[in-house]
């Protein structure tokens, strides 16, 4: 059925927006008469929250997408509001107005709409994996089958909460670094570009030879001035080449393989995605998810496909009957701290609690690692564009110290 977004005033004089569902144009507008509401505006809403693939990034809905923080706020109101009292469809109906994001207001819309039609919270959501993750909606689900919807979501709320959090302290870290790193290049393709061409072409009319530095210099000022629409050109063909490869099962297995691989970033992935498993399983479990379906909803959200591998194969063998942390020992990708936490927590009855401590330390050694990298990376930086710099003048100069001693 067709949304749209509606701006009403109601019967004191307010005013107020929001979505509904309708056959038609005059539908809405009758539907929101038979509310006491008096429509001023209702314009349908044409795009394809119905397929799920909204918050997916595309070139059409890239700045549409719902930002995981979106998606923990609205959890935590509607965790709040069914806390006290309200009913599942009414607490959405007070969320759908207050939420900003038209993609995510959309979708809570259609969402309602289901639950009207008597589907199953979980099932409404998996309309949208787009914007619901499978985490998200197994945990729903496990909430539903149990009664504690809400402490369901209050949970994700903290998990979600906790990984935007993560991801803004990494974001944070990494920002001065990159700036210094744009800027950099930025002064440097301005170097190459117009500064240096219009020195160097006073070295145009000398009949001797010019020192190599400058001669390397010229021919390097000379194909960024003549080509740079060619190099352009070719950057960006690599950006897609790379990013049509990583689309398909070989080059995702290449890509992660080759990133794990890497000496420090290899490291930090690995140890951010056995913290992401950590949490993310010790969450399920803790809500009453049998252990063989949490590792199959794990397995997708790790961010690596030789990650998801191994818990794809340490499943297979926890089916056959073996325990979790003899399962993982056959994974070179898991850590020995790790794997021994979590024998020691099934032997303990207390894996969901060991399994969150191992989360715990992982993120703490990302946080620390990430920020030693970065503390050595700023100095490295700066000495590489102030040599970069430093060659360029010295180029320019040393053809200029020849001619003044050529005129002594």
């Amino acid at each position: 059925m067709p949304i749209f977004e509606y701006k009403v005033i109601d019967v004191k004089g307010k005013t107020h927006a929001g979505v509904i569902d309708a056959e038609n144009a005059p539908a809405a507008r009758q539907k929101l008469r038979v509310a006491q509401k008096f429509p001023v505006s209702v314009v349908e809403v044409k795009d394809d929250v119905s397929t799920g693939s909204v918050g997916r990034r595309s070139a059409g809905n890239l700045f549409a997408r719902v930002k995981p923080a979106e998606i923990a706020a609205t959890t935590r109101q509607l965790a709040t509001l069914l806390g006290t009292g309200f009913q599942l469809v009414a607490a959405l109906d007070v969320l759908i107005p207050q939420t900003k994001t038209a993609a995510l207001k959309k979708a809570l819309a259609r969402i309602k709409d289901a639950l009207g039609e008597g589907q199953s919270f979980a099932r409404a959501l998996e309309q949208f994996p787009g914007i619901f993750s499978p985490l998200y909606i197994n945990m729903v689900r496990a909430g539903e089958s149990s009664g504690t919807l809400e402490i369901i979501l209050e949970r994700l709320a903290d998990i979600s909460e906790n990984q935007v959090a993560l991801h803004e302290r990494i974001k944070t870290t990494l920002a001065y670094p990159l700036f210094v790193s744009f800027f950099g290049l930025l002064v440097l393709v301005v170097l190459m570009l117009f500064v240096v061409p219009s020195i160097t072409s006073i070295f145009a009319d000398l009949d001797r030879a010019l020192p190599l530095p400058t001669r390397m210099l010229l021919f390097t000022s000379a194909l960024f001035t003549r080509y740079w629409w060619l190099i352009g050109m070719g950057l960006a063909g690599l950006f897609f080449i790379l990013q049509a490869a990583g689309n398909t099962n070989r080059g995702k297995l290449y890509r992660d393989r080759t990133m794990l691989q890497l000496p420090v970033i290899g490291t930090l992935i690995r140890k951010l995605a056995i913290a992401r498993f950590s949490r993310t399983l010790g969450s399920l479990l803790e809500n009453g998810v049998a252990l063989l379906t949490a590792l199959g909803t794990v397995k997708n959200i790790t961010g690596n496909v030789i990650i998801a591998q191994a818990v794809q194969s340490a499943a297979d063998e926890v089916e056959k009957g073996a325990g979790l942390g003899k399962a993982l020992l056959a994974s070179p990708v898991f850590p020995d701290l790790a794997i021994q936490m979590i024998s020691v927590g099934e032997q303990s009855g207390n894996l969901e609690t060991m399994l969150g401590k191992i989360a715990d330390i992982f993120e703490k050694e990302v946080e620390g690692q990430l920020l030693r990298a970065v503390s050595l990376l700023e100095p490295v930086m700066i000495i590489l564009i102030g040599s970069l710099v430093g060659f360029i003048v010295l180029s320019i100069c040393l053809p200029i110290f020849e001619m003044s001693q050529l005129v002594k």
